[in-house]
């Protein structure tokens, strides 16, 4: 062995060891934040959580005794004595969490803020009250001094609240839309108390009455929708039950009359609170007892979380230096080999390319298998990204070299793509992330990027929508998986075709080939993999149908298959209106951004669609050369113009 061959080992070793330590630092860091995140949102509920839902009750009920006792022109009751002492019970929490210094929280420092806003608000709750007992504050001022507090309130309930993205931050989020539609009719009541107590219903309360039914049916509505699905069966149940009822039918009675004098006709302030402390009570049960059911399927998970991020950080870390201490002792012992001896060894053997499939390990599973794929997919690939700058390094620069830059820049890519999906498969959220939405185009090009043989791949050249920042990186993946799927499946001489297309729900995604098809059996199991993704691993022979499964799943996407009108197969990823915005500036796929360094791609944009379902006629193109110096082959595949956008936007 010479020296040169030691040096050659010593550079690959060098690049390995920085691959492994790079990989290991980006799944640690993805693991720990997710733990950090999940203790804050923990402890936000534990220490702050209840004592605002508290602090709202009492200010609802202490708002509606106050209008009832302005609009009666009566003294201070021992209800309202009894409501005051009530909500300055709740406000004495919330000062305590503002003054106490709980590690869990060093990442809520906006919470804080929030929680203090809030308290100043109480401070000068005094002089509401003092000015309410001597009777110099009219009705509508005196709510809507209620009102704003209850505001700030809810408003404690911050983004850091969900930041941890899992069922729990969705059920989270879900349960503070139902107590703000609690809010809304707790307003209604005391709107109709304060008239029943005073005898009159005027012109602007009845307007408002009128707002705040319609809003608040709205409200929780969309609120029940978000709901676990016993959530939803509960609120449907009380919808349609004897709680809400009575208190259907007043409102109606209320609203259809046809003029302010005689609405209030018939009505009684006992026959009013009967029915509406039914509902409001109702409401809240199920506000409590939906979050309490939360909590309950989400620990086993954040116990996984907790174990995932001890064994990412500190066994991967052992495992890591392991390796870089055997790495580095075989170094040294080769280099004191050449030390000793003039006489050249015999030249390494090249390494031999990673076998396509292997049987399952004894004892293994089809995750496991699936997990082993990917990961030896991973080795290859830098097999062959260490081979590219083993050649540099032999060379001067040259027309070639650009070339293999090109494809170096590739393989990184769909490394980096298993990467990702790796760390998605295993429950957490890779790190790449985008905040502001980004054009669906742009998305569309870094899933094309992410595939082998993308010179097949054909962008439709109308795409006037973007996709929410925090849905980019799953999309991506998903439409990649899809697109690989296609092109696997379908002749080398033919094309994939990539369009979109307005939906009622939002906007859909069509992934089109002319490969042989599925039958209706295939097709229906795919369907019903896609749709319903088995919690303990992929099927065997299904993996691609899972992780798609999966990362639809995370991003709020639904994925189905149907055959396309030439025997091939479509998948449709419908993307609804709450992750995507129609814009009426969407770029064709011929106009390169302005900071690319390319010309620009070649698209489908001399093809129509007439039947509107994405099967564009097919092309047929030969597959060429790879390179800059070939004008990027068919389209703009490398990730650039999706990465550069992203920075602009961040």
């Amino acid at each position: 062995m010479t020296r040169n061959d030691v040096r050659l080992i010593r550079t690959r070793l060098a690049v390995l060891a920085a691959v492994l330590i790079t990989l290991w630092s980006y799944a640690a860091y993805v693991s720990s934040q997710d733990a950090v995140d999940l203790l804050r949102v923990r402890a936000l509920a534990d220490t702050l959580g209840q004592p605002v839902d508290r602090l709202i009750l009492s200010l609802q009920t202490e708002r509606r005794i106050t209008a009832e006792t302005i609009a009666g022109a009566g003294q201070t009751t021992p209800a309202l004595v009894g409501a005051r002492e009530g909500t300055d019970r709740a406000a004495a929490e919330i000062r305590e969490f503002t003054k106490g210094r709980d590690l869990r929280l060093l990442s809520a420092g906006t919470v804080r803020d929030r929680a203090g806003e809030l308290v100043r608000r109480l401070d000068g709750l005094g002089t509401t009250r003092s000015q309410v007992d001597t009777g110099r504050l009219d009705q509508g001022t005196a709510v809507g001094g209620y009102d704003e507090i209850v505001d700030v309130a809810f408003r404690v309930y911050g983004p850091e609240w969900g930041a941890y993205e899992s069922g729990l931050a969705a059920d989270t989020r879900a349960v503070i839309a139902l107590a703000r539609a609690r809010e809304l009719l707790a307003r209604e009541d005391t709107v109709v108390s304060a008239a029943l107590t005073g005898a009159r219903l005027g012109a602007d309360e009845r307007r408002r009455l009128t707002a705040l039914v319609s809003i608040q049916r709205y409200a929780r509505t969309e609120a029940a929708a978000g709901l676990p699905p016993d959530g939803q069966d509960e609120h449907q149940r009380l919808a349609a039950g004897p709680e809400f009822a009575a208190l259907l039918a007043l409102e109606d009675r209320l609203l259809l009359q046809p003029g302010t004098a005689n609405a209030l006709a018939g009505l009684t302030i006992q026959g009013w609170r009967v029915a509406a402390d039914a509902a409001l009570g109702a409401l809240q049960t199920l506000v409590t007892d939906t979050a309490r059911n939360s909590v309950e399927r989400a620990t086993p998970g954040a116990a996984v979380l907790i174990a995932r991020t001890g064994a990412v950080v500190g066994l991967g870390l052992i495992v890591v230096l392991v390796l870089l201490l055997s790495w580095a002792g075989t170094v040294r012992r080769l280099t004191d080999e050449l030390t000793r001896t003039d006489a050249d060894l015999p030249a390494p053997v090249p390494d031999t390319p990673a076998p396509a499939q292997e049987p399952a390990t004894p004892g293994g599973g089809a995750e496991r298998e699936l997990f082993l794929g990917l990961t030896r997919r991973n080795q290859v690939l830098l097999r062959d990204q260490l081979s590219l700058l083993d050649g540099m390094q032999r060379r001067e620069r040259s027309t070639e070299e650009t070339g293999e830059l090109f494809q170096l820049d590739h393989l990184t890519t769909r490394i980096r793509r298993n990467v990702e999906k790796l760390i998605a498969l295993a429950g957490a959220t890779p790190a790449r992330r985008w905040r502001r939405p980004v054009p669906l185009l742009d998305v569309a090009r870094g899933a094309v990027a992410e595939v082998p043989d993308y010179h097949r791949v054909l962008i439709a050249p109308h795409w006037p929508w973007s996709l929410a920042g925090p849905a980019v990186t799953d999309v991506i993946h998903l439409l990649a998986e899809l697109i690989e799927n296609a092109l696997a499946f379908s002749g080398a001489e033919t094309t994939v075709r990539v369009s979109g297309e307005q939906r009622p729900q939002g906007c859909a995604v069509l992934v089109v080939d002319d490969g042989p098809g599925l039958d209706a059996a295939a097709l229906a199991e795919a369907n019903h993999l896609l749709g319903n993704p088995p919690p303990d691993g992929p099927p065997a022979g299904l993996a691609g149908w899972y992780a798609a499964a999966v990362l639809a799943g995370r991003c709020g996407a639904h994925v189905s298959l149907r055959p396309s009108r030439r025997g091939g197969t479509a998948a449709v990823v419908l993307l609804r209106f709450r992750l995507i915005t129609v814009t009426d500036t969407g770029r064709a796929p011929t106009d390169a951004p302005p900071d690319s360094p390319y010309p620009p791609a070649r698209t489908g944009a001399d093809l129509t669609d007439p039947n509107g379902n994405g099967t564009l006629p097919t092309r047929v193109r030969q597959p060429g050369p790879t390179g800059p110096e070939h004008g990027r082959t068919s389209l703009d595949t490398v990730e650039l113009p999706v990465a550069r956008t992203a920075r602009r936007q961040r």
